[in-house]
């Protein structure tokens, strides 16, 4: 137990920490006062390091202050199973594991034995189709787990055991929820199929541990914040997770609790293409007006954060204030430059939005009290949510459809049925998209790529009946679904009159994108302009066309994605699907809680 450092901090905090150093002084050593200390002089801390979130002096003494508590601490903790579904991302799986293993060496959560966390471990569970990347996905997980981070690899080979496991009549009960796909094909299942057949295993690791949390992560997210001042962006390690999820599910009746993200959205490019052409307009625009050697004005007052779905080209339908405006490009290159460079540097992150990134409405995290932030939930953000050993009852529902929305459905059920136990809290973790050494993601479902085409029809496909899904079982868990059964009546013409909603809302939206980016076309193309006649910006100039070249492919009048959701034949057979899917619910939580058991 090292005293001199708090001794030498609560001088800082100023009169507010008055009391605690009489305390301190007065201590004799004894354990549960100095825990108290500790535990009031943190949120003290805290307070200042968010006044100045870029202080590293602020965030290293609130780091090593929660590692003496650590320390100290001789109470029980809960134990973690941190769960990364991956498929074909090594480089994202690396930095993942990397930050999971930053987060236990700057807080200590739990504490060492023999160099080895007692408190954490991790579960790899691998969909990857590409031999290499399987390889380097088992190689990874090794390699942190002589680190020292307790790590699993659960790949093909290992969930194929887990499920041989399952008599044939349990399997064929639970193909609705784990899918029934070929052995010599058993890769990009999906990730909702993935998480249901990590339950299963999950299952087997949490009944040999008491007092386990289970916490799915996505391989693109990392244990920081983004933090935003007038110094620029900063990413930070200056939230304890798992501290502070420790003490939330010892403390109350919490089941469930879901996070965020902050940084790059977690929705698809394509609910964001409206809002994103505004903002590419308004940028060229404004650039239009200036000359190309003048020094870059693109350095005002950071934009506001953006933590309200800003990026979502339909946040009205989730509740959210519907932006009007368009938001300033900030230009992220340093020291002295021109227009030139800054719209070369622009041009190059453009393309980059096809993957998910939005390099104008990113989302910064916003402190508060944890305590202050907990709040009822109806969403399951897939990527960042923890829950008890109990909730495994909750999988993720129609799996094998491959739908996106899956953790905003799921969510509404959990939320029908358990209520105020079910809880989001101000604990986001950071998204990074793509990869910088090769500007895209290293995989993403449903996007087709071919040299610079971006095909993103099949993930517009899946958003667009995945909100069709959502959106008619909100209203049929408000009905009383699934705890009580409807009728096959009262769940077609739920499905159908949604459906008959969202195509409307998709077609007006269709439309405005087709006019913004005729305008931007017109605007951009304009011999007049100045980019056209500037020799530096040849290869700029190739980006910004392929991102408009990208842009009508996937949203102009042809569009393969729109062409889709209007197939009256397709719509019917998706109908079908979801409608069976719904109906078939109850008997697949039956089964599935069955065989929990």
């Amino acid at each position: 137990m090292t005293r001199p450092f708090l001794a030498t901090l609560l001088p800082l905090l100023g009169d507010a920490a008055t009391v605690l150093q009489t305390r301190l002084q007065n201590s004799n050593n004894d354990r549960q006062e100095l825990l108290a200390i500790y535990n009031a002089a943190l949120p003290l801390l805290e307070a200042q390091l968010w006044q100045s979130p870029h202080s590293n002096h602020l965030l290293g003494h609130y780091q090593q202050l929660f590692r003496e508590l650590e320390q100290l601490d001789e109470e029980p903790h809960h134990h973690f199973i941190i769960v990364i579904p991956v498929a074909d991302r090594p480089q994202h799986l690396q930095a993942c594991l990397g930050s999971t293993l930053q987060l236990c060496d700057t807080f200590g959560y739990g504490g060492k034995l023999e160099g080895r966390y007692q408190r954490v471990e991790v579960l790899i569970a691998d969909d990857s189709r590409e031999q290499d990347n399987i390889d380097r996905h088992r190689e990874i997980t090794a390699d942190y787990d002589q680190r020292g981070l307790t790590s699993h690899y659960f790949g093909q080979a290992e969930q194929l055991a887990q499920l041989d496991k399952l008599d044939t009549q349990t399997r064929q009960q639970l193909t609705p929820i784990i899918g029934d796909i070929p052995r010599d094909a058993f890769s990009h299942k999906g990730a909702s199929i993935m998480r249901n057949i990590a339950y299963l295993k999950l299952r087997e690791m949490v009944a040999k541990k008491e007092n386990t949390l289970i916490y799915f992560i996505d391989s693109d997210q990392e244990f920081q914040v983004k933090v935003q001042s007038d110094r620029g962006e900063r990413n930070i390690y200056a939230i304890n997770y798992l501290y502070h999820l420790d003490r939330i599910f010892a403390k109350g009746d919490t089941t469930i609790l879901t996070g965020k993200v902050v940084g790059d959205p977690p929705v698809s490019p394509s609910v964001m293409a409206a809002n994103f052409l505004d903002d590419v307009s308004a940028f060229t625009a404004e650039l239009a007006g200036l000359t190309a050697e003048a020094s870059c004005c693109f350095h005002g007052t950071p934009q506001q954060n953006s933590d309200d779905a800003a990026y979502h080209d339909m946040a009205d339908l989730f509740g959210f204030k519907q932006k009007q405006h368009a938001f300033s490009y900030q230009c992220t290159l340093s020291g002295s430059h021109d227009h030139t460079a800054c719209f070369s540097d622009f041009a190059q992150k453009l393309n980059r939005f096809f993957d998910g990134e939005h390099p104008t409405r990113k989302s910064y995290y916003e402190h508060q009290p944890l305590n202050d932030s907990i709040t009822p939930a109806r969403t399951i953000y897939t990527g960042n949510y923890i829950f008890r050993a109990d909730a495994l009852r909750y999988f993720i529902p129609f799996a094998t459809l491959k739908l996106r929305m899956a953790g905003p459905v799921l969510g509404r059920i959990i939320k029908s049925e358990i209520g105020g136990q079910f809880v989001s809290a101000n604990l986001p973790m950071l998204h990074k998209r793509t990869v910088d050494e090769i500007g895209q993601s290293e995989f993403r479902p449903g996007i087709n790529r071919e040299q610079h085409a971006v095909d993103l029809s099949g993930e517009y496909e899946r958003q667009f009946f995945g909100d069709v899904m959502l959106f008619s079982m909100e209203q049929l868990t408000a009905a009383g679904y699934p705890l009580h059964a409807l009728s096959s009546e009262t769940v077609t013409t739920t499905v159908q009159q949604v459906e008959e909603q969202m195509l409307h809302n998709y077609t007006v939206k269709h439309r405005q994108i087709v006019e913004k980016l005729r305008a931007l076309k017109t605007l951009y193309f304009s011999s007049q302009q100045w980019w056209h006649h500037t020799p530096a910006l040849t290869q700029p100039r190739k980006e910004m066309e392929r991102f408009i070249a990208n842009m009508e492919y996937n949203f102009g009048d042809e569009a393969t994605g729109y062409q889709l959701i209007h197939s009256a034949a397709h719509r019917a057979q998706r109908q079908r699907d979801i409608i069976n899917a719904i109906l078939s619910y109850r008997d697949d939580r039956q089964a599935w809680e069955s065989q929990l058991q």
